[in-house]
This record gives C-alpha cells, sequence and structure tokens, in this order.
C-alpha cells in the first residue's frame, strides 16, 4: 500500500515510518497538519496514519476537510485521547479506526491490513482458522499440537507463538520488529539476539535433515516460512 503518514514527533514518526516501510508499504511523511491535508489532497494514497494532535491544523480537521471534498482514502486516527468520547469523535469526523498510544505496531499494520480487505470472504476465513498448515507442516491451534509429515513436534511456548506468527503469515516476509512486538510484546529492539535463538530452535526441530526447509532468512529484512525458497 501507498501510505501517508501525519505525525509531528519525528521520533515516532521514524519509528512507524520505518515498521511500515519493512512491512512492505510505501510511505509517505507529513510533519503537520497543514502539510499531511495538502499531500492528501494533491496525491492518492491506499491509506492514512493520521495523528490527531498536530500543529498548524488539528487531525480532525485534517479529515473533516478531507471527507468534505469526497476524499474516501481510509484513516486510522492516533491518538493518546482514548476516552469512549475521544474514540467516537474521531470516528464521527470520518475516522475507519482509531487507535490509541501507545499503541502496537504489529497492530497498525494488522488494522491497516483489514481496512485493505474489510469485508472480504478471505478476511473473515483467515481470523477463524483454528489449523494452519503450510506444505506438510501443520499446527492445531485447539489441541495446540504441531507436526510436520505426520510426525509430532514438541514445541516450547514461545517457540509456539513464534511458529503460529509464521505461519499465519507464511509466503509473506517477517520482519525483526513485527516479531519483537507479536511474539515477546516488544516496541523496541532490546538489541539481543533472541529471535536468532528461538529462530535457530524452530529450525532445528521443523526442517529436519532430508525434509525441504520452510524457513527462509530474507538477507537483510527477516524471515519467511513457505515450501517455496525463492
Amino acid at each position: 500500500m501507498k501510505i501517508l503518514l501525519v505525525e509531528d514527533d519525528p521520533q515516532q514518526a521514524r519509528y512507524i515510518c520505518k515498521g511500515l516501510q519493512e512491512g512492505g508499504h510505501t510511505v509517505d511523511v507529513a510533519g503537520d497538519g497543514r502539510e499531511g491535508l495538502f499531500l492528501a489532497t494533491t496525491e492518492t494514497y491506499d491509506a492514512l496514519v493520521l495523528d490527531r494532535m498536530l500543529p498548524r491544523v488539528d487531525g480532525l480537521t485534517v479529515l473533516r476537510t478531507l471527507r468534505a471534498s469526497d476524499i474516501t482514502t481510509p484513516v486510522v486516527i492516533l491518538s493518546a485521547l482514548g476516552e469512549v468520547d475521544d474514540r467516537v469523535a474521531g470516528l464521527r469526523a470520518g475516522g475507519d479506526d482509531y487507535l490509541v498510544k501507545p499503541f502496537s505496531l504489529i497492530e497498525l499494520l494488522a488494522r491497516l491490513e483489514a481496512l485493505q480487505r474489510r469485508g472480504t470472504p478471505a478476511a473473515r476465513e483467515s481470523a477463524e482458522r483454528t489449523r494452519l498448515v503450510v506444505a506438510d507442516l501443520e499446527m492445531d491451534l485447539l489441541r495446540r499440537g504441531v507436526s510436520r509429515g505426520g510426525r509430532r513436534i514438541e514445541l516450547k511456548p514461545k517457540e509456539f507463538q513464534l511458529l503460529e506468527f509464521l505461519l499465519r503469515h507464511s509466503d509473506q516476509v517477517v520482519t525483526r520488529a513485527m516479531l519483537l512486538e507479536a511474539v515477546w510484546n516488544y516496541h523496541f529492539d532490546p538489541q539481543t539476539n533472541v529471535i536468532d535463538v528461538h529462530i535457530s530452535n524452530l529450525r532445528a526441530k521443523i526442517d529436519l535433515p532430508g525434509l525441504p526447509p520452510l524457513i527462509h532468512t530474507v538477507r537483510g529484512a527477516g524471515y519467511r516460512l513457505g515450501a517455496d525458497a525463492a
């Protein structure tokens, strides 16, 4: 997706921008409401990530102006204001979703993806799945069981969480930031090798000698789980 991020906090903007780009999206960044409004009305975007409290023109004014101009681009509002009345005001101003700070980057990515696919049968099916399969690797979420080629595999809790995330995003590049947030609930890079260690352990249990490898390293990006090595 091509996304416009309107955020006046430079550190927050860099963090969000990096995460969206690692998720495969193209991102333009505006540092205040006026610049954001200009870009949103002169360029075409698949989605807007809009901070509510912005200098020069506040986020809700930006949003109302866009809707009054018949610009229907999906908008996710970011705000430290999390009371019910605040969220209602944001949605009534024309927002499609409302995320309260501090938030998880992986949740923002998921909400953007949901906006893109909202209402499709594929989206509903993905949310309801309790059995995840890639090639001969299977995970039963109800029984908490994993097997490959019919052979049961014993995983530790973090390994199970890690594999579930990889299976739910099979054939997609999953970044380290996404894994840190989804599996370890870190919203920053702790500069440890925790991911490398767990991926290595998972490979030792999943990709046994003689079997086609399913967990692939994507240099400079992250990991991908899939039957195809390319």
